[in-house]
């Protein structure tokens, strides 16, 4: 069982309604409860589909009341597991929306970040290739920012210590999305644009792995530019805070 199911399902399981441990068999004239019971079966047994069907069924006959509620956060947890992330994103929201007071809102905040998370992961593939400045990492800034919701507004959350390590993650990749943005620049002639993203780095993700070699770009763009002052000043900046750099006289570039 993967780690997401080992955290999050006992707590999904421990907020819902208590049912029957055998599936009902379900047709028109069955009640919420049997419904749910039915859906809850489908998704423990890992029939994410089934499950999402049975969830929809559920809310589609009986649209309000806490079984209802239950079944719009499970099905999102459902889309999570067969890896229809924007399902999932959508249904999270949804959740939040509705049921902004909940107690569960703060696993819909964090599952939210997992979904976002996970369908961002394509640009990390991406870095390598020619065109950098035509991406955008999207997901992962509101990832990030669905992590600070769990941390900043539920902080006893039993999520909140998993959401801080995934910002700090998320802040990572970022300022690297950055760096690898000024060195295309840099090494497609355009020292401005690289010298102006390297110093948005800098101030957007302080004291990030990115920021040394930031600083080198700095000095070699500005030094093209002509701007020695500036030139000068940044490398001051890399001397004070990395005195060791091999970077001190700008990057090389490929």
């Amino acid at each position: 069982m993967n780690k997401l199911t080992r955290a999050s399902l006992p707590v999904v399981i421990a907020a819902c309604i208590s049912a029957c441990s055998s599936t009902p068999k379900v047709n028109e004239s069955s009640n919420p409860a049997e419904l749910y019971t039915a859906a809850k079966e489908e998704l423990v047994s890992g029939n994410y589909s089934g499950a999402v069907e049975a969830y929809e069924r559920l809310e589609a006959r009986f649209p309000y009341g806490r079984y209802a509620q239950q079944a719009q956060l499970e099905v999102a947890y459902a889309y999570y597991q067969q890896r229809e992330l924007g399902s999932a994103i959508a249904a999270c929201d949804r959740f939040i929306k509705l049921n902004p007071n909940h107690p569960s809102v703060d696993y819909a905040y964090y599952l939210k970040g997992l979904s976002l998370e996970n369908a961002d992961r394509g640009w990390m593939s991406w870095l390598s290739r020619e065109d950098m400045s035509e991406r955008d990492p999207k997901a992962t800034q509101e990832a990030f920012e669905s992590f600070r919701e769990v941390v900043t507004r539920y902080p006893s959350s039993r999520y909140a210590p998993d959401a801080r390590k995934r910002m700090e993650t998320a802040v990572a990749g970022l300022a690297n999305h950055g760096l690898v943005v000024a060195r295309y620049y840099l090494n497609r002639r355009a020292p401005l644009a690289a010298a102006n993203r390297a110093q948005a780095l800098i101030k957007t993700y302080p004291g990030s792995a990115s920021t040394e070699e930031a600083l080198g770009i700095m000095i070699t763009a500005y030094g093209e530019l002509g701007l020695q002052s500036l030139q000068d000043d940044a490398r001051r900046v890399l001397k004070l805070n990395y005195p060791n750099s091999r970077f001190m006289n700008g990057v090389s570039k490929s």
